[in-house]
């Protein structure tokens, strides 16, 4: 595996959007292509790729999945590696920048919940255990992920959701991490939730579910979802948002130093102008490594998607660090320069953040949009780290829980109220006792 000298430094990769066809490229794979791709990211200093392979693609029957499908993903594994790339796989694709890809075996004329039909479930978990079986000899193979952003499937604002429980949701979690675990024993195996796990009332993924299965926590920071729109493109909100659901996740973590894993960043525009997008890269990459605990981060996306493909939402087409041509973009250069200078002048772990902003809600939260763009926890967070801060979070069901707050360093609790939400005065703090 390609591990940094320093095992305390973070990895620094991207999600791997093939410049040729997109995702669908695994219809007519091509390794020379994909060599080329990997080449144009290996040459910006990354250490990884995370890969989609397409769910349908894989297993269009329950009970088939393909040899030839699961031997190139391999072949791709194996092409990274030799460029000095450790991969991490998803598994079931799933939703992909606005597509979504479900085998006939679960849709239409089979219609059967994902999340809860036995037979569904068996399919999943074969799956998911055979790609991390077929990797599991190869050092530079990093662990699955179960899907991206899977819980999009599991209510609104989809518009067929398969509707479940936050306790069914934690049993499919548990179920097909077991089943990467069986296939692959010991490695980085997680789940990816988009924010409505951290931002949406009633959503059935929690923030539990996320800060506390697998080995990791996976955090997906999008400023299109609210906070550029609110804030504006140079705020410090914009600036800010990866490290706040990076230290929001923080709150919910049993393990005072689970790693976070920053796993999909990127600059959308218009709502990061194109002009900014370098600016924007730096600042969140910055603001993200000045987090403790955090295991590496993983840039959206390598390469544009191709315009001759149609009806992606315009962000879509122009998020690559790479143009279609393999020409780097300033965000990529930003980028490249950013982990030069990481690696260069020696990485030292961020200090312990020791202002920790209270958040009033219970372990398993119904209603949690005061932690998102506009609520009053995200707006807290946002005013101490305007006014100089280095805040992160706590429940307040542990706000009185002396060695986990020394656990984690924190010396003073600021409310929501005291942090000056809605009002004009200074933000106040007061020292754990």
């Amino acid at each position: 595996m390609t591990t940094p000298p320093d095992s305390a430094r973070p990895r620094f990769g991207v999600n791997y959007t093939p410049s040729r066809g997109w995702f669908h490229h695994w219809l007519d794979f091509d390794l020379d292509d994909v060599r080329a791709d990997l080449d144009s990211v290996a040459a910006l200093g990354f250490d990884h790729v995370r890969v989609f392979p397409l769910w349908p693609l894989f297993q269009p029957n329950r009970t088939l999945i393909r040899p030839r499908a699961v031997e190139q993903l391999v072949q791709l594994a194996d092409a990274a590696a030799e460029r000095g790339l450790d991969v991490a796989v998803d598994g079931l694709q799933g939703h992909l920048s606005s597509f979504d890809f479900q085998p006939s075996w679960t849709v239409t004329w089979h219609r059967r919940n994902i999340f809860t039909d036995p037979d569904v479930l068996d399919g999943q978990a074969a799956y998911l255990r055979t790609l991390a079986a077929a990797l599991a000899d190869r050092p530079s193979f990093l662990g699955m992920t179960l899907g991206n952003e899977i819980n999009q499937f599991s209510g609104d604002p989809h518009p067929d959701p398969d509707r479940i429980t936050p306790a069914q949701a934690g049993d499919w979690l548990r179920r097909m991490l077991a089943a990467c675990e069986e296939g692959a024993p010991g490695r980085l195996h997680l789940h990816a939730a988009y924010d409505a796990a951290w931002y949406a009332d009633g959503h059935p993924f929690t923030p539990a579910h996320a800060a506390r299965l697998g080995a990791a926590t996976a955090v997906h920071s999008w400023v299109f979802n609210g906070t550029a729109q609110r804030h504006g493109p140079e705020s410090v909100a914009v600036g800010q948002h990866a490290a706040y659901m990076i230290e929001l996740s923080k709150a919910w973590a049993d393990d005072p130093h689970r790693p976070v894993w920053l796993q999909e960043v990127g600059a959308p525009a218009p709502h990061v102008p194109a002009d900014r997008a370098a600016a924007f890269t730096r600042t969140t990459v910055e603001a993200a490594l000045d987090c403790p605990d955090v295991w590496g981060v993983t840039w959206w996306c390598s390469h544009d998607v191709d315009r001759a493909l149609a009806d992606f939402p315009e962000l879509e087409y122009t998020l690559g660090l790479l143009a279609n041509d393999r020409t780097v973009k300033p965000a990529g250069r930003e980028l490249a320069a950013l982990v030069a200078e990481a690696r260069a002048g020696g990485f030292r772990p961020p200090a312990p953040r020791t202002t920790a902003l209270v958040v009033d809600l219970p372990e398993e939260p119904v209603e949690r949009a005061v932690c998102g763009p506009g609520g009053a926890v995200f707006e807290a967070f946002m005013r101490l780290a305007a006014d100089g801060a280095r805040p992160t979070t706590v429940l307040a069901g542990r706000a009185g829980d002396r060695a986990h707050l020394a656990a984690r360093g924190i010396t003073e609790l600021v409310t929501v109220e005291e942090a000056g939400v809605g009002r004009s005065a200074s933000p106040v703090s007061r020292p754990v006792c």
